[in-house]
């Protein structure tokens, strides 16, 4: 079994969800590859796919950024967005034009980002998950079919589905074998509808998730998002996933557990988002295993701590890959198991040589339904 550095790791999302998952592993692990959703028709990236008919590459910029080793001035001149009201480069982000043009230039999306990457010297990969041209539809809870993800997350009807059209479009090989060679694969975080589920949606992604070997783990959003999960809860999440034919895709549930602080939970209250709440007794009933660990960053922004986020997904890893008959060889009598502490503990940054401490852990029992 893989350990330390070695571990391969492949993680699937988007938006910037994906970008703080991999700001953390990328200082764990050295062999990590981003898959990321090629649906976005919104802002920069959604001008450029309809101008140029190129894959929007805004996702893929954060996710190379989020990698690089580069000088922090290269990292911002990356992500620079020009301010030209009525003009056309205002909105832009830098990144997004010098990777389309790059794209010009040598005829191929693929050698886009292999190049952007090496001049921002990142510490990974990064793959589109497709390279054909994708759209994303949603059914609506009034019955409306909606094309396009800005205008799915505007509809104010709830989302009862999405899909891809074309439905089943054909991955790219090096994500497929990325996912078949990890022992490690995450899925999110990221919005749930228009950045995690379209990366599950084509048969081929399922078939390799369902194969693969590797420890598979969802990380469930920390707050909920207008347009797309209002008043969800983690198992709701889950649901979702499974409701998308992405059940089968994952056996750990990651979920937040340390509350944001109070002004910041106001200040997003009144945009209409709200904490997760984390229903672990609900994952375990679907047949899951829940993990539970404080995960949230302490500055103006609710979300996910890189460096927390990276430890609990290693320790998952480090502590359970190598238990075949997982999960009743843990299961107790209540069909749960959690470690002897008052509440959950912060996985700490972890020395060399060292395991990083546990979160909770709710086991699913063996025979659960899914």
């Amino acid at each position: 079994m893989e350990s330390g550095r070695n571990l391969s790791v492949a993680a699937l999302g988007g938006g910037t969800g994906l970008s703080s998952l991999l700001q953390g592993l990328k200082h764990v692990v050295d062999d990590l590859t981003a898959i990321v959703a090629v649906s976005d028709d919104g802002g920069s990236s959604g001008r450029l796919r309809a101008d140029l008919g190129c894959i929007p590459p805004g996702d893929i910029r954060n996710c190379l950024v989020a990698l690089a080793e580069a000088q922090p001035l290269m990292k911002e001149l990356f992500q620079y967005r020009f301010h030209a009201p009525g003009k056309g480069l205002d909105g832009h982000a830098f990144g997004n034009l010098l990777i389309a043009a790059l794209a010009d230039i040598t005829g191929s999306f693929e050698t886009a980002i292999s190049e952007t990457g090496k001049v921002l010297a990142i510490r990974g990969r990064v793959l589109p998950l497709s390279l054909a041209r994708i759209d994303l539809r949603g059914h609506m809870g009034d019955g409306v079919w909606i094309r396009g993800e800005s205008a799915i997350t505007a509809y104010p009807a709830p989302i009862e589905r999405v899909e891809l059209d074309p439905i089943d479009p054909e991955p790219l090989p090096e994500a497929i074998q990325a996912i078949e060679n990890a022992a490690l694969i995450t899925i999110g975080p990221g919005s749930l509808y228009t950045s995690v589920i379209p990366t599950l949606l084509p048969n081929a992604v399922r078939t390799a998730l369902c194969r693969s070997t590797g420890v598979k783990v969802y990380v469930c959003n920390v707050m909920t998002q207008p347009g797309e999960t209002t008043g969800y809860t983690a198992s709701d999440h889950v649901r979702a996933l499974q409701k998308h034919g992405a059940g089968d895709c994952f056996d750990f549930v990651l979920v937040n557990t340390e509350p944001p602080p109070p002004d910041a939970a106001e200040r997003y209250r009144r945009t209409g988002a709200g904490p997760v709440a984390a229903d672990l007794d609900a994952i375990a009933k679907l047949g899951y295993i829940p993990v539970a660990a404080p995960l949230l960053n302490m500055d103006q922004f609710v979300r996910h701590d890189p460096r927390k986020l990276a430890n609990a997904l290693r320790w998952i890893w480090g502590g359970l890959a190598d238990r075949a008959s997982f999960p009743t060889q843990f299961a107790s009598d209540r069909g749960e198991i959690r470690p002897p502490i008052a509440g959950e503990i912060e996985p700490p940054v972890a020395e060399a040589g060292a395991r990083p401490a546990e979160p909770v852990i709710g086991v699913a029992m063996a025979g659960d339904s899914r």
